[in-house]
């Protein structure tokens, strides 16, 4: 017979639309009738890798998406929610349960030949009839969760009527010898992979390639050796939006995401090389076998269970595997060594413990200057590459200040001499602020990214003062961290005049903005980038401040932050006025700044 006619291809692909439009409309209202507790189920209880696996396996089977399970778990890892050990088992269990859709679509293969009151029992009828009850229920129902549910009929019934017009519209493919032989060349391993593979990536659904490959069995073209080596391709290709989520990830986050496609290669290598290698010797003599819808969705179960248990004694190994695949930056390096010093055997003795949290402090306030120093280049020479770096940094000064927020709590429930509590004091305090500082270099960062990708230039007036504007920030934060680090109370003097003067150059360059918009010099969307950059170099110089001064009020066994300051502005004293002479001529705007 001749390949297919038009009207024959228009009702595949719209089969292939219907088909795809009714998974995803049935997957999405599964999750809204399950709604956050799925989400609460994945992350309480996978505390070992059989219970991952089990709970990865039924949510997925419930959601009919291991991508959408996948992606969860990468979310959770990459906000410090969960650990990446335990995301492999879940993963795990994701790959098992989206073979379930396979099942599902078994029963667009059951038999409608039967006559008379049999009829009620056949597979086109049910459909109609649950299509019925999903459209009253989706269009007519106040209830949310009836709403939900028929948006799951709804959608099984549009997955069903697609599937069926797939399958009748390549019904008369089993004469072409074309086509046939077409298919028969897939049962070459290589070629079957990359076919499942790159289908599997295009249409973002191995749950839907799979049907797609059911629909196809009725040509009766697919034999065991065709759709053995598409199966390993579409559970490869799978993969590809969970890579998709790594994308901006930390990097616990992007080893998570990868977990997915190692498992999936590690697999059709394995059990792949195994099957051929074997089929060699002792040639199987199912090769042959035309599989139909119920066959395949069998080879896709058994498949995917042997990969998983394969897998599964070996959770260990693949964490170290993604480890070394996608090592920790410097700044994850630093944090994980200065981790290892927050150890709970230190906290009987305070002065260690407390000389511990010093050393992790520190290392975190250099980071926090580092991150910060690093977004302000961004404003020159943007680069995604670096965005990210402050992202990534940012995230993992997060890290230390609720590991290091813990700890000095503990120690502060230990009998401490007065200096210790004094030094538990300041820390407390500090972490704060230098997590705050990160927190405004991630603002600037994505100033900085906004006016690159909107291709916004500020007027020579505006560069110049915020030249003059970034240096006092530079030194006021360089000052301040350095202070810190080498508990220089002196140093720490020098903090408050600049961060005076940085508030005033500040309200001096606001006011030299609006008149610059006033006169067209600058636009509207120029102003508000101009603004959110003063305003987190305005607040990142405060919490300069705030450190300088908790080091200073407890020097003087007055921790009293508003006293210091009222005293240091009104008094004048310890060469205030001095420092901030020296400051101003330092850094003091152009006499041009309508330009």
């Amino acid at each position: 017979m001749s390949p297919l006619s038009f009207s024959d291809i228009v009702s595949l692909l719209g089969g292939i639309a219907l088909f795809l439009f009714g998974m995803a409309l049935m997957g999405d209202s599964l999750k809204k009738v399950a709604g956050d507790r799925l989400e609460v189920v994945l992350y309480r209880l996978t505390n070992t890798p059989l219970k991952g696996f089990l709970l990865g396996a039924g949510v997925t089977a419930v959601i009919q998406s291991s991508s959408a399970t996948s992606v969860m778990v990468v979310g959770f890892v990459n906000s410090g929610m969960m650990r990446v050990r335990e995301s492999i088992g879940i993963i795990l269990g994701a790959i098992l349960g989206t073979s379930v859709t396979g099942w599902v679509l078994t029963l667009s293969s059951i038999g409608g030949t039967s006559t008379g009151w049999m009829d009620i029992l056949s597979t086109s009828t049910l459909t109609g009839a649950i299509a019925v009850v999903g459209i009253i229920l989706y269009s007519f129902s106040k209830n949310q969760t009836k709403n939900n549910v028929g948006g799951v009929l709804l959608g099984f019934a549009v997955l069903m009527y697609g599937m069926s017009a797939m399958s009748s519209a390549v019904a008369p493919l089993r004469e072409s010898e074309s086509f046939i032989a077409f298919l028969t060349s897939f049962s070459n391993p290589i070629l079957g992979i990359l076919v499942g593979l790159l289908f599997t990536a295009i249409i973002q659904s191995a749950s839907a390639a799979v049907g797609i490959l059911q629909a196809l069995s009725v040509t009766g073209a697919i034999t065991f050796s065709v759709a053995f080596p598409i199966i390993m391709g579409i559970a490869i290709g799978a993969s590809v939006p969970v890579l998709l989520s790594a994308i901006g990830a930390t990097t616990n986050g992007r080893r998570t995401a990868f977990i997915y496609p190692i498992s999936e290669i590690l697999g059709a290598l394995v059990l792949g090389a195994l099957f051929y290698i074997v089929n060699a010797f002792l040639p199987f003599a199912f090769m042959g076998t035309v599989m139909d819808t119920v066959t395949i969705a069998l080879l896709n179960t058994v498949y995917r269970l042997l990969e998983t248990l394969m897998l599964l004694p070996f959770v260990g190994q693949l964490e170290k595997l993604v480890s070394a695949l996608i090592p920790d930056t410097p700044e994850e390096k630093s944090q994980q060594e200065a981790f290892n010093l927050l150890e709970d055997r230190f906290l009987e003795t305070p002065p260690l413990a407390i000389e511990q949290c010093r050393i992790t402090i520190n290392q975190m306030a250099q980071q926090a200057q580092d991150n910060l120093l690093r977004s302000l280049s961004l404003l020159d020479h943007y680069s995604e590459e670096e965005f990210q770096a402050v992202s990534s940094c940012e995230t993992v000064i997060d890290n230390y200040e609720d590991k290091l927020g813990t700890y000095l709590i503990k120690i502060t429930g230990k009998a401490l001499s007065k200096e210790q509590a004094e030094s538990t004091t300041k820390y407390l305090h500090a972490i704060s602020d230098f997590e705050r500082i990160s927190d405004h270099a991630l603002n600037i960062a994505e100033c900085a990214q906004e006016k690159y990708s909107k291709e916004i230039s500020f007027s020579l007036g505006a560069v110049d003062e915020l030249n003059v504007l970034r240096s006092a920030l530079q030194e006021v934060l360089k000052t301040a961290i350095q202070a810190f680090i080498d508990n220089n109370i002196e140093q720490a003097y020098h903090v408050e005049p600049l961060e005076e003067l940085i508030d005033q150059l500040c309200d001096e360059m606001k006011l030299h903005h609006v008149e610059r918009v006033q006169k067209g010099i600058c636009s509207l969307s120029q102003g508000f980038v101009f603004n959110d950059l003063l305003t987190n170099f305005e607040r990142v110089s405060d919490h300069c401040s705030n450190v300088a001064v908790a080091m200073i009020e407890l020097e003087s066994d007055e921790f009293e932050t508003h006293s210091y300051l009222d005293g240091v502005k009104a008094m004048r004293s310890h060469n205030f006025d001095r420092y901030y002479e020296e400051y101003r001529k330092k850094y003091s705007l152009p006499d041009v700044y309508i330009q």
